[in-house]
Order: C-alpha cells, then sequence, then structure tokens
C-alpha cells in the first residue's frame, strides 16, 4: 500500500492563476464569477486548483480525464479537498493521484474499499472517496465492493467502466459487451463460454445499505452534465451520513477498442449505453437534507507530512 501525501502548493501569482481568475474557494463551473470591470470579458469557466494543471498521459480520447474534472470541480464546491482522503487502486485509475491534488491512497489491485474502509475507522471526521475501474472494481474487487457496500459504508465510489482491461493490454473484463472482440476474446465475447456482462450497479443497489447509485456517461455535453449532479449527489450522501454511495460512469477506451476517439464515443452511445441505462438506479435519501461538510464534519487538523 502506498501512501501519496499532496505537498503540492497552490498555484500563485496572475501567471499562474491565468487572466480574471476566480478566487479561491469561487465558484468553478459555467457560473463563475464576474469581474468587477463590466467591460472585461465575463469569465464562464475556470480550472479548479484542486484540479493539477499538468499534459494528461492517458491515451487520446480517453474519458478518465472528464471524470477527473468533474471530480474536481464538485470537490471544490462543496470546500472538500482539504478533508478528502481518496484512494485510487491498480489500474488506470491509480494515476486519478497525479491529477487531482489530494491526499490519495494506494491500494492493491480491488481493494479500494476494504482501505477505505479502514480509513473511514480512524479518520471518521474525513471524506473518504474511492476511483475505480471495471476490471478493478467487478471483477478482482468483487468481493470487496460487495461488502462495503452492504455494511452501509459511509464513502463515495466512482466506478469507471469501459468495458475492458485497459492497462493491461486489452482483455475482457466482466462488464465487455456479448460479441466484443478482445485480446483474450479475439473472437468476440461468447456467453456460452465467457458468460454475460454483470450490471454490477444494478447487483448493489439492492442491498440496503447502498443509498445511492446511479449510472452516467462521458458521451456528450449533455450527459456530462448529468454525471456531475450524479457524483455531487453521492458526495452529497456522504456528507448526510447516509451510507454507502456509487457513480458509475460509462467512459470509452478507444484504444482498447480498437476504434478512432470518435467512433468510441458513437459506440459508447449505442450499444454501450443499450446494454447499461442511464439514470439514478436508487435514491433512498432523496428526502433528506443536503447537509454541508462544515456543518456535519468539522475541519480535522492535518499533520505536516
Amino acid at each position: 500500500m502506498t501512501v501519496h501525501r499532496d505537498t503540492r502548493a497552490a498555484p500563485a501569482g496572475p501567471a499562474a492563476a491565468g487572466p480574471a481568475a476566480a478566487p479561491a474557494g469561487s465558484t468553478t463551473g459555467p457560473a463563475a464569477a464576474h469581474s468587477a470591470d463590466p467591460h472585461a470579458p465575463r469569465l464562464v469557466y475556470a480550472r479548479p486548483e484542486v484540479l493539477v494543471d499538468r499534459s494528461t498521459h492517458y491515451c487520446p480520447g480517453c474519458g478518465h480525464g472528464v471524470v477527473h474534472r468533474l471530480l474536481a470541480e464538485v470537490l471544490t464546491e462543496l470546500d472538500l479537498p482539504a478533508h478528502t482522503i481518496a484512494v485510487a487502486p491498480v489500474g488506470c485509475a491509480v494515476f486519478a493521484y497525479d491529477y487531482l491534488s489530494v491526499d490519495f491512497v494506494e491500494a492493491p489491485h480491488g481493494r479500494a474499499p476494504a482501505v477505505a474502509t479502514g480509513i473511514r475507522r480512524v479518520r471518521p471526521e474525513a471524506f473518504v472517496l474511492t476511483y475505480q475501474g471495471d476490471g478493478d472494481l467487478a471483477a478482482i474487487g468483487t468481493a470487496e465492493i460487495v461488502h462495503a457496500a452492504a455494511r452501509g459504508e459511509n464513502i463515495t465510489a466512482i466506478f469507471v467502466n469501459n468495458g475492458i482491461y485497459g492497462m493491461t493490454g486489452g482483455q475482457m473484463a466482466p462488464t465487455t459487451l456479448v460479441g466484443q472482440k478482445t485480446t483474450s476474446s479475439p473472437a468476440g465475447r461468447e456467453p456460452s463460454s465467457m458468460g454475460y456482462p454483470i450490471r454490477i450497479t444494478e447487483m448493489l443497489a439492492q442491498l440496503e445499505g447502498v443509498a445511492y447509485a446511479a449510472r452516467g456517461s462521458v458521451a456528450d455535453a449533455g450527459q456530462i452534465g448529468k454525471l456531475k449532479a450524479m457524483i455531487k449527489r453521492a458526495c452529497q450522501i456522504q456528507l448526510a451520513h447516509g451510507g454507502f454511495a456509487l457513480v458509475e460512469v460509462l467512459s470509452n477506451c478507444p484504444v482498447g477498442w480498437g476504434m478512432t476517439p470518435r467512433e468510441s464515443i458513437e459506440h459508447l452511445k449505442g450499444p454501450v449505453a443499450q446494454a447499461y441505462p442511464l439514470g439514478v438506479i436508487v435514491d433512498r435519501l432523496a428526502s433528506a437534507p443536503k447537509d454541508t461538510f462544515a456543518e456535519t464534519c468539522p475541519a480535522p487538523a492535518h499533520p505536516e507530512a
């Protein structure tokens, strides 16, 4: 297990902040602050400081970067970065710690929910987040995610489903579609010998410990907006001490799918969304108050690394 204590300083000075940058803690989305000068250009978006300003290492067209940005926006809007301890396991998802300026713990493959459970036990005041891929969550870590959900652990899980093992060479995952070709199913997934895709979010939603379960997509701007609302709701569930919250993100893997980025987006909108319907599956706290972190969890005193 590897602990990544965030020591990156926030950007300083006009050059780092950019033109008309919003002050720290201000809105980061489309409703960003207006300049006092009525003739100045209107600021419609500013990069959240928690989103590290660096070039991406992900393959062209990969959806992970979009999810990182949404997480950065939501964490900032809820005033959570200083209180967050995130867990990243093995797989493409592990590199989230390079792009989100929060404290991270790196877990063995599939064990992020178990590590998050340990963090929740010893740091009850922290905001605890897992960021996992489909091979990690739905295969190698099936036991861990099922039992964390059954216990109603007060954590938020972000589950990026691109239907393939991306980092290890494009092998078939539990979420791979019927007929989809991968390096371990070169003729396509055949149900009689390889089984059917697992809709694990629907499976978990049946457990009483799951307060919120939803599935969104990065396929277009409209769906990305809905996905952000899902992620924010999942975070608010934890802040209200509501129990386990999960957001599945349908994402594309152009390289693993053998497609161009544009082709992969069309595939995501079509066959993938048909196999994995979008929307909120369960929200058991729909009428519960949406407490803020400051009201429910006082700011912890973080020791210096």
